[in-house]
């Protein structure tokens, strides 16, 4: 693999060693960044990109993305969590094929490039049989992007005779030939971990043999705390089993946790994924930032359901810093009669939440998430002369608080270029939007004549 040599962009490293430069280069060589620094000289015969005019980043990390929903963009503009839950895992999903999480998966990881993200946490809870996790797999090794993918279980009504999902543990037996066969080493663009119910959404023993299969396959485990817990004491039960709550263990949402409660999973050392966009809308309460912030969690931010909102992580990261200085807004206005003396959370803050502490909850920080020496060289590059951005006094708060999409010029996954002078370079994506419309206009016709059956609107 060639050298490849950025000259004279706006370095926002994400690390603390490197700082932000205001005029630097930086130097990819084997996939990886050997070097940042004001001026350094490129190697005889390095690929030279002008950077200048340029902000250089990290990529995005996407911590929570259910990127088999690519295909229903928008179908859940409108929906509580009550009428998506009933909408979508008991009726819109029960019709997805193969090919239809394939091409959403594919779609869906081109997409999260186009914008900037370079990581993806893929929780795929669709997949009822091993062809559809193949097929979901199959769509992000295509895309090139690197992506955590989650092993989840599908959520339809149990017919007669047959366990409510809840009840059921994940299928140890695929998910080891998966490890075994198709995850054969960890040293790969995409991994994998586990969607798993957890207690807030199955019964105790079933959350407990998930966390245990995780803990022996040393994967991440991700579930999902929207709402009441199933079992109402289940983290206190596994925290006290001692190990099974850990560094690897991710809670999407969380909002209705109680505070000690809260306080023992962050002293366990598990993450969190914010998506305060869908929490806001679905109803699930305070988004955790906050709280999480208080008690020195991780935080991480995704963009969650395709099928409800923007996907794209300049809205995220903005929606999830001015949700959280609003909160605090309200707080000081009820306990003292007017807003804070000063902002409470910082646009640097919350760019790391996007970057470098997704990268943690996926436990890819070794790898990705900042611009370090030594690490994988997944980069963006955004045109700081488009006239939203211009001129560039500050270049974190132009990436959080002005910067989108239609900025982002150059795109590179460990070491090779996937979009460049803006333009995505892969092959076909005509023929992949059509098939994504009709893979979406194919489900919602079928969801259309079933749900006579259900009581929901289609």
């Amino acid at each position: 693999m060639a050298h490849l040599f950025l000259k004279g962009g706006a370095i926002v490293s994400m690390d603390p060693a490197v700082g932000t430069l205001a005029r630097g280069d930086l130097l990819v060589a084997e996939g990886r960044i050997a070097a940042i620094g004001p001026a350094l000289e490129a190697p005889e015969g390095a690929q030279t990109i002008d950077a200048a005019g340029m902000i250089v980043m990290p990529g995005f990390v996407n911590a929570h993305m259910h990127t088999w929903q690519t295909a229903l963009k928008g179908i859940a503009a409108d929906w509580t969590i009550q009428e998506y839950l009933r909408a979508m895992h008991a009726g819109l999903a029960t019709h997805f094929r193969p090919d239809d999480i394939y091409i959403a998966n594919l779609v869906g990881a081109l997409n999260q490039l186009a914008c900037g993200t370079t990581t993806l946490v893929d929780w795929c809870h669709n997949n009822p049989t091993p062809e559809h996790t193949e097929a979901a797999i199959d769509g992000l090794e295509e895309a090139g992007i690197r992506a955590l993918f989650l092993h989840g279980s599908p959520k339809p009504d149990p017919k007669e005779g047959q366990k409510h999902f809840s009840e059921i543990p994940l299928p140890r037996a695929e998910i080891e030939r998966l490890r075994r066969d198709r995850f054969t080493t960890d040293d790969r663009l995409v991994t994998c971990g586990l969607a798993i119910l957890g207690p807030g959404m199955s019964v105790y023993e079933v959350a407990e043999t998930d966390l245990r299969l995780a803990r022996e396959l040393d994967i991440v485990a991700s579930m999902h705390v929207s709402g009441p817990m199933l079992v109402p004491d289940g983290f206190e039960r596994l925290c006290a089993l001692g190990g099974m709550i850990g560094s690897k263990t991710n809670i999407v949402h969380g909002n209705a946790v109680a505070d000690d409660c809260l306080a023992m999973l962050v002293d366990h050392g598990a993450s969190f994924a914010v998506t305060a966009e869908v929490e806001m809308q679905m109803g699930f309460g305070r988004p955790l930032t906050n709280r999480l912030r208080a008690l020195g969690g991780l935080v991480s931010i995704g963009s969650d359901i395709e099928s409800g909102m923007s996907s794209d992580m300049f809205s995220v990261t903005r929606f999830a810093l001015q949700c959280a200085r609003f909160l605090d807004s309200l707080d000081a206005i009820s306990e003292t009669g007017r807003g804070p003396a000063s902002i409470t959370v910082g646009a640097e803050e919350a760019l790391r939440w996007a970057t470098i502490d997704g990268a943690r909850m996926a436990g890819l920080d070794h790898k990705v998430g900042s611009l370090t020496p030594g690490k994988q060289a997944d980069i963006v590059m955004l045109r700081a002369t488009d006239l939203n951005l211009f001129p560039v006094a500050d270049p974190v708060a132009s990436i959080v608080l002005q910067a989108g999409p239609a900025n982002v010029d150059t795109v590179i996954v460990a070491g090779t270029t996937v979009k460049r002078a803006g333009r995505l370079l892969h092959d076909g994506l005509d023929r992949r939007r059509e098939a994504l419309a009709a893979s979406g206009a194919r489900i919602r016709t079928a969801f259309g004549a079933t749900v006579a059956h259900m009581k929901i609107s289609a």
